[in-house]
């Protein structure tokens, strides 16, 4: 495995593409290859760098790119140590884009159902997006090679336990969890499923989906969860305009019950964009007094959009969950602190993040969770629960913390979480990516001594 490989590149002269009567299929690959490429060489998260792309296309090829590009990015480190035994020499640096080509090239024919011969005259053609029509004859005869050969160059990269995932990253996890490190590497290369949350009659809207062709299944440990057999559009899903359903992992769909709301409660989400959490919380009591804190403002138009879609009112505030200056004063009975982390335990829905990720970034990220969760615990009425949650998989962010938060405040006391899912640790429970089909998620629930 190339443990540099998900260091951002050095920045490549863009040519600009010359006039030709282009396939709009070698286009759309050529575009999924600069949409990776933004994702290596500038540090772009696929939030950014997808949408501007997909706005181009039809929402059918739009489908299509984001296919490629998140399936291209899980397989990434496979498929670099498949170029590497498919090419005689490394390309040059200024041709980065164009090993990014063959890798949407080598993820068609491996990962997908897209007919081979569609896939090579596509993928060929893009090199003359790309402006490198002289890289044609070597992506035709590479994916070529890797078609006759293709068992025997697969066991060459399938041998590395952790090999979709960075070299520190797979150390990290592995110390962690010597018993699990290899169930939790090859979960994150997976593509999640997508899950909903019910408001109401679970066993209803399962059969309202049936009559409309979509398939799924009540999850087994959420209440509200349904895990479709494939994604959806949500406009497809009947009554997501009105709030009926929502699209949500059954991880954080555990939160609410954990935090043991009752009648007339203050409560604060903090972190609370995109706002999944918050919804769950007022439909869950429609009595509680909720605050959501959001301190990015380019994500508070999404959170006031979730609950206008619900027809829920909460009190929106912009504002660090580190400082005060954006609180009233009133304490609060109830805090989900949902903590800014590595988000190690989604990379298989975000896989952008094995690449954007440096190991500096734990301690730092550590040190801001410790900060937050220190000013939210003097926000908490005596006898008040904070549930502390991350998506990361790492000890350092999770168990760890709160073993040293708890250490420090002899007015915090941890509430056991008695549960049939995660696995129970020194303080609070982890979820493994995958495990019960669910994201990769931690919880510890914190009491405040009165």
């Amino acid at each position: 495995m190339d443990s540099t490989l998900n260091q951002p590149q050095r920045r490549f002269r863009k040519s600009t593409p010359k006039p030709r009567n282009i396939d709009a299929g070698a286009a759309l690959r050529a575009q999924a290859a600069q949409v990776i490429q933004r994702v290596r060489e500038e540090g772009a998260s696929l939030a950014d760098a997808l949408p501007e792309a997909r706005a181009t296309l039809d929402p059918r090829d739009g489908a299509l790119l984001q296919e490629l590009v998140y399936g291209v990015l899980r397989e990434a480190y496979s498929l670099h140590g498949l170029s590497k035994q498919l090419l005689n020499k490394p390309l040059k640096e200024r041709d980065a884009d164009l090993e990014a080509l063959l890798w949407v090239g080598l993820y068609q024919l491996r990962s997908t159902r897209i007919p081979a011969h569609a896939a090579l005259h596509a993928t060929v053609d893009a090199a003359a997006v790309l402006d490198k029509d002289w890289a044609r004859g070597m992506l035709n005869a590479t994916l070529r090679r890797y078609q006759r050969e293709h068992e025997a160059l697969d066991r060459g990269v399938s041998e590395e336990g952790c090999r979709n995932l960075p070299t520190w990253l797979c150390q990290q996890i592995h110390s962690a969890w010597p018993d699990h490190w290899q169930a939790i590497a090859e979960a994150s290369s997976q593509q999640a499923p997508m899950t909903l949350r019910v408001f109401g009659d679970r066993v209803a809207y399962l059969d309202e989906l049936a009559s409309l062709g979509i398939t799924g299944h009540a999850h087994a440990i959420s209440s509200q969860a349904i895990i479709l057999e494939h994604a959806q559009a949500v406009d497809t899903l009947p009554g997501f305009a009105e709030g009926r359903v929502s699209v949500q992992d059954a991880a954080p769909q555990l939160a609410a019950e954990l935090l043991q709301l009752a009648d007339q409660q203050h409560v604060l989400d903090a972190c609370a964009a995109p706002g999944g959490k918050t919804a769950h919380i007022l439909q869950s009591n429609q009595s509680l007094d909720v605050v959501a804190l959001e301190s990015d403002p380019t994500r508070l138009p999404r959170l006031q959009q979730t609950l206008q879609r619900i027809g829920a009112q909460a009190t929106v505030r912009h504002g660090d969950a580190g400082q005060q200056d954006w609180w009233d004063g009133k304490a609060f009975d109830r805090i989900l602190l949902d903590a800014p982390c590595s988000a190690t335990g989604v990379i298989r829905r975000n896989p952008d993040i094995a690449w954007l990720r440096r190991p500096t970034d734990i301690p730092k990220l550590a040190k801001t969770q410790h900060a937050i969760l220190e000013n939210l615990w003097s926000m908490l009425k005596p006898n008040g629960i904070l549930l502390y949650a991350t998506c990361s998989v790492l000890p350092a962010e999770n168990s760890d913390l709160v073993a040293t938060f708890l250490t420090q405040h002899t007015d915090a006391e941890e509430v056991p979480i008695e549960a049939n899912w995660g696995a129970a640790q020194a303080h609070g429970r982890q979820l493994f990516p995958g495990e019960h089909e669910m994201d990769g998620f931690y919880y510890a629930r914190l009491r405040k001594k009165a």
